[in-house]
């Protein structure tokens, strides 16, 4: 199958699937729908399954979303050949769950550079959580524990910085919390590390159009550039200007 190597990458990272109070994927469909608008059937990766539903149950849940919008989804293991499956692809989603166990799964089918290569592509993509720390150049700052052991931390590498999904402030007023906040959490990584990490608050999500990465929601994002440089950057900033 030929694919358009000079295209521009397509994605959508958003720090959640879904935000307090409202459905699965619903406050991003305006733009799911111009996102995915060649798109007739898509691949939905649920490898970071959350604890107890199985990758049926899990594809059924997009499945059950993207209907609404005329897409078609099929699920990864639905398929023999899963790498095959991704060359063929329209567009992929990458669900949420734990991060550790996503990638395990990729690594051990060999997904990542043929997932890679698509996205360079110009192949849309959505990542939720699990499915948007990949697209870092590690998963060193997911949230998840470490439940099953991966070859190597390296991820997809699309964005020159990490994600942090999920990403929550402080609240000493209202969580009587001695342990370290996930404000502390990425400053400990940054003491061994100089990757930058774009930390999403829920209902956040970067959207790259027209060769700009946008942030798009109501919140802005927390930028740790350095331990001496973080940064809050407003919703609608291109951040391709800031990190690339």
């Amino acid at each position: 199958m030929n694919h358009n190597k000079s295209s521009i990458p397509q994605l959508i990272i958003a720090s959640t699937s879904t935000v307090y109070g409202g459905k699965y994927l619903d406050y991003l469909t305006k733009d799911l729908i111009g996102h995915f608008k060649e798109v007739d059937e898509l691949l939905f990766i649920p490898y970071a399954r959350p604890s107890g539903l199985s990758h049926e149950a899990y594809t059924e849940i997009a499945r059950s979303f993207f209907e609404k919008i005329n897409i078609k989804v099929k699920g990864i293991h639905e398929f023999k050949d899963p790498e095959k499956a991704i060359e063929k692809a329209q567009g992929v989603f990458t669900g949420g769950g734990n991060t550790f166990a996503l990638v395990k799964k990729l690594y051990e089918q060999d997904l990542f550079s043929v997932l890679r290569q698509r996205i360079i592509e110009g192949m849309p993509y959505l990542g939720t959580s699990a499915g948007s720390n990949i697209t870092g150049q590690t998963m060193q700052t997911t949230n998840d524990m470490p439940i099953v052991s991966v070859p190597s931390y390296q991820t997809l590498g699309i964005f020159p910085f990490n994600i942090n999904p999920h990403y929550l402030d402080p609240a000493p007023d209202l969580l009587k919390h001695m342990g370290e906040t996930r404000d502390t959490r990425l400053k400990e990584y940054l003491h061994f590390n100089d990757i930058p990490v774009v930390a999403l608050r829920e209902g956040s999500y970067i959207h790259t159009v027209n060769e700009q990465w946008l942030l798009k929601g109501e919140l802005p994002a927390r930028i740790y550039f350095s331990l001496d440089d973080i940064r809050e950057i407003e919703s609608g900033t291109d951040l391709r200007k800031l990190l690339s």
